[in-house]
């Protein structure tokens, strides 16, 4: 913070360019109560100087009549802002926190322990590049250690920082950590995590976090901030791969006609051939606006080309009908259109998910209505072994068949996680009550229900072989 306050006094313009130009990682910290997830934060940003002279003098009185951590100051109490999670010493809600370093910027979230707030979890960890989970060296594995493994897996994140944390009650052995480090290794495997690292940490005295520890000679690896100052979390991204959710028809006048969104994937050009889904129209993209007030006609900042996450106006050659929750793609990469998809959903209501009651879908700027025709299994997050039910209670997680009355354009989560993903929002209350991934996109039902009928019979062979290699489970069968 001390050379971020001489840049600004030198250069405040160089500063903000140089601040503006930085990549972007979110990361969260998960794990089981009491592992230390809230004071690692508040370490690391009391180490890296990212802690404000009044915010610390708040902190010192609050320790003394919340903290856990006798003399010293309880550095959790950085993060957990609520009331009730200082007097109880726990994280209820996510706490979301901002700093930067020399190289990257960050968004940290940090989620609470209890089972009862894993839903919690699961917001914290929809928009995470990289997982932060934490261990308690003396306890080992446990059983919310495994739940938040495997929403993050669920989740396709695809970095995850053990960092086994209080190591200064075990002596800093490096047998425990080793032990610890090992049968997690087998506990990633088994959930298909790719990247894992492994840190020895103590939050409290701040060994290994951003600062090495003179305590772990044995450990040569970097600090935890090192390492997440230098993670190659890149993903490769596919040009044609172009996904474009309409968040807005822009009609200023009777000369303009624009349509204003994030790209979410890929890129575009002016010419590209692209199509609107779920009508299936295509046409040209005209031009690309990136910046002017267009309400007042100024359509001078243009672009020959864009790519994501930029916020653009498109126009295209031809009048088409475009609305608010259509898609814009690459004609030549055109995601599957349909009304019927296998996710796999995350309960978060108190009240029981039902079979074939009615929710709106939200997925990206479209709000369908639909509802959840078959649960396939309930996975046991304590196992991982999956179970046969009828509905959902809270913080389960199931795979089912989801009915949509309209068909929208998706991905499946793995390919895109905008398109991929959806909330879903009890139609009464207005509550949110689920999230959920998209794991595939099966043929339209209304086509389903033809096949079922035999009106095919003549394609009835191409047909069942397209869904016995996709979804064996809706092979139709003469009667």
């Amino acid at each position: 913070m001390e050379n971020a306050n001489k840049k600004i006094a030198k250069d405040i313009e160089g500063y903000l360019k140089e601040h503006e130009n930085k990549d972007m990682l979110r990361f969260l910290t998960c794990g089981s109560v009491d592992d230390g997830k809230s004071t690692l934060i508040g370490r690391m940003l009391y180490d890296a100087k990212m802690v404000f002279d009044d915010q610390l003098a708040a902190v010192e009185g609050e320790s003394k009549k919340y903290g856990t951590t006798g003399d010293k100051i309880d550095m959790a109490l950085l993060v957990d802002g609520l009331q009730s999670e200082r007097e109880q010493g726990i994280t209820i809600d996510v706490a979301y926190r901002f700093f930067a370093t020399e190289k990257r910027k960050f968004i940290i979230a940090d989620t609470p322990g209890h089972e009862q707030y894993t839903r919690n979890m699961v917001t914290g960890a929809s928009t995470a590049d990289v997982a932060i989970i934490l261990i308690d060296a003396r306890k080992g594995i446990l059983t919310q250690t495994k739940r938040h493994s495997f929403i993050v897996s669920l989740l396709g994140i695809e970095h995850v920082v053990v960092a086994i944390n209080k190591m200064d009650l075990v002596d800093f052995s490096q047998n425990v950590f080793d032990e610890t480090s090992k049968t997690y290794t087998e506990l990633a495997t088994e959930l298909g995590i790719k990247n894992t690292y492994y840190i020895p940490v103590s939050a409290l005295d701040g060994d290994n976090i951003v600062n090495e520890s003179e305590k772990t000679p044995w450990y040569k690896g970097k600090t935890l901030l090192s390492l997440l100052d230098s993670m190659d979390i890149s993903k490769e991204q596919k040009a044609e791969d172009f996904r474009f959710p309409v968040q807005y028809v822009n009609r200023p006048n009777l000369y303009f006609r624009g349509f204003c969104g994030t790209i979410v994937a890929g890129a575009v050009a002016v010419g590209d051939e692209i199509t609107i889904l779920p009508s299936g129209k295509t046409t040209k993209v005209k031009s690309i606006i990136n910046a002017g007030d267009i309400t007042e006609g100024d359509f001078s900042v243009t672009c020959e080309n864009a790519y994501a996450p930029m916020a653009v106006t498109l126009t295209t050659e031809d009048e088409i009908d475009i609305s608010r929750g259509d898609m814009i793609v690459h004609s030549k990469s055109v995601p599957r259109v349909s009304n019927s998809l296998k996710v796999m959903l995350v309960w978060m209501d108190e009240n029981s998910m039902e079979l074939n009651q009615n929710y709106d879908i939200k997925r990206g700027t479209a709000v369908v209505s639909g509802s959840f025709e078959h649960i396939n299994y309930k996975v046991d997050v304590n196992t991982f072994k999956r179970k046969q039910v009828h509905s959902l209670g809270v913080n389960d997680i199931a795979s089912c068949k989801m009915l949509l009355n309209q068909p929208i354009a998706a991905d499946a989560y793995t390919t895109n996680r905008f398109t991929g993903s959806f909330i879903v929002v009890d139609r009464i209350t207005n509550n949110t009550v689920g999230a959920g991934m998209i794991l595939g996109v099966s043929r339209r039902e209304d086509d389903l229900n033809k096949i079922q009928s035999n009106k095919y019979t003549d394609s009835e062979k191409a047909l069942n072989q397209f869904i016995r290699e996709n979804f064996p489970e809706w092979e139709c069968k003469k009667v």
